[in-house]
């Protein structure tokens, strides 16, 4: 079958511009949740749960699917959300810093109608480069990490915060296309695209596809 018009419950115009990469019809709303973390939660688990929550907060008033997804930074056990003030970007910048650390999106598909949910989760393990003080500083005063999980942007050419990575990219930006792809075909879309190629022409990375241990 075809792929019918799905409805992507986020603001990030990274997100919805991956989304057009695959040629889906979509229409966009907000999801407003509480993101804080629960008790001895583990972060996959938490964007896991995020993505289906902002999925169903927008759900009372839509028909169709319903297209969410979560990106949580784990460093040393603990998820770093959105900085919520200059003060907050650098010290989390700090702490990833040449250091090691993973990235957790957790995608969700919602049927509001049958209450049918789909999920995939994705990990990358990331490593940062050794950036200066002064590039900490100039990076936050241009605002790009203000609305970043982590407070940074992979994509960020002028910060570059990152060293290397393993697996994924495109889930170290914030929207597993492969997840989506898989997801849409769990529903009964019919999707032929080449995942490698499409994040190798939009990123410059070779993505080793489904079969290079991506989803989980």
């Amino acid at each position: 079958m075809g792929c019918h018009k799905v409805i992507l419950a986020s603001q990030s115009p990274r997100r919805r511009e991956m989304i057009k990469w695959l040629g889906v019809p979509f229409d966009v709303t907000h999801a407003d949740v509480d993101e804080r973390s629960l008790s001895k939660e583990l972060p996959l688990g938490m964007a896991a749960r995020l993505a289906v929550s902002k999925a169903k907060a927008v759900s009372y008033n839509l028909e169709g699917w319903i297209l969410s997804a979560d990106t949580i930074v784990e460093l040393d056990g603990d998820p770093l959300g959105k900085p919520e003030d200059a003060a907050a970007a650098y010290a989390m910048l700090l702490k990833l810093r040449g250091n090691g650390h993973y990235v957790h999106t957790g995608v969700a598909l919602f049927n509001p109608l049958s209450g049918q949910v789909l999920v995939r989760r994705v990990t990358t393990h990331v490593w940062m480069r050794p950036y200066t003080e002064p590039e900490i500083q100039a990076y936050i005063a241009s605002g790009d990490p203000m609305d970043k999980a982590g407070a940074y942007a992979i994509q960020n050419t002028r910060f570059n915060p990152v060293g290397r990575l393993a697996v994924c990219y495109a889930n170290v930006v914030g929207l597993p296309v492969c997840a989506v792809v898989a997801l849409l075909q769990d529903w009964g879309c019919e999707l032929e695209l080449d995942i490698p190629a499409l994040c190798q022409r939009n990123f410059g990375y070779h993505c080793p596809g489904p079969d290079g241990g991506v989803l989980v």
